[in-house]
């Protein structure tokens, strides 16, 4: 059962000094549903009891509001560009979660100034407090942006599909993390299998070539990075239906295939 949606927008501060836990969804690539999973997961997360706040992180070219077809009137730029307050862009979306929408096209968020880097993070450490959970959806690639959005969260999940193409940026972008970040634990969420245990083949493929060719980089034995696979969505029909509906797979179709899965992925984050 949700809480209606001024709590959502405007949250209590979590009892005891706690801080939202922040997770960074990313990817090699675009196109492997990156944002679908960020959404989802904040449905299913918040379904599980969590206050979540989904933060579009891929700041020129922001498609969060698109995916949850929401129109809004305030996002970050306005935020960062001192014509709103932050209360103001933090806005309730279907699930039951928040959202702090971008602006899209925004040419200027396409490389990390100071100033930039200086507003994310006064953002994140603003609203850090008042939730416990905050996904941060960020652009995919290397880019410096992707890699310090990235930087800014206690874990990582990134998000590959069984497609050579996808593989290969997803253990790029691993490497980069291990290498420039000291990741030594990076969860993996292979999305769009087509057949039971895919994704646990792929993490198998890719933890291989890790050891062989990134772990020597890290120190040795005691510094290897782990690859943990927490999620395995299927390929199912119904994501298509909701994406073109622009409706949350959880909220429309909560008992297909990948909406279950969905749900195995939050069970295991919060374990």
């Amino acid at each position: 059962m949700t809480a209606p949606n001024d709590s959502i927008a405007r949250p209590s501060p979590p009892s005891g000094g706690r801080c939202a836990r922040t997770i960074a969804v990313t990817s090699g690539k675009g196109g492997v549903g990156k944002t679908f999973i960020s959404a989802n997961l904040a449905a299913a997360l918040t379904r599980r009891g969590e206050r979540v706040l989904v933060l579009d992180a891929d700041l020129g070219l922001a498609n969060l509001d698109v995916v949850l077809n929401l129109h809004p009137k305030i996002t970050l730029h306005d935020v960062f560009t001192g014509k709103a307050e932050l209360e103001e862009a933090i806005l309730p979306a279907p699930g039951g979660f928040s959202v702090l929408l971008a602006g899209s096209g925004m040419v200027e968020y396409s490389r990390l100034t100071i100033e930039v880097r200086e507003q994310l993070l006064a953002i994140i450490d603003k609203v850090k407090p008042r939730f416990d959970r905050i996904i941060l959806d960020t652009g995919a690639g290397i880019s410096d942006v992707v890699l310090f959005a990235v930087s800014l969260a206690d874990q990582v999940l990134v998000v590959a599909t069984p497609e050579p193409t996808s593989m290969t940026d997803a253990y790029a972008t691993i490497k980069v993390l291990a290498t420039q970040q000291s990741r030594r634990v990076i969860q993996l969420v292979v999305n769009q299998t087509g057949r039971l245990g895919e994704g646990r083949t792929i993490r198998g493929q890719l933890q291989q070539v890790i050891d062989r060719y990134v772990s020597p980089l890290l120190g040795g034995p005691s510094e290897a990075l782990k690859l943990e696979l927490v999620g395995d969505i299927p390929s199912d029909p119904a994501v298509r239906e909701a994406i073109l509906k622009r409706q949350l797979l959880l909220e429309s179709l909560p008992g297909c295939a990948a909406a279950k899965a969905i749900g195995l992925l939050a069970d295991k984050l919060l374990s």
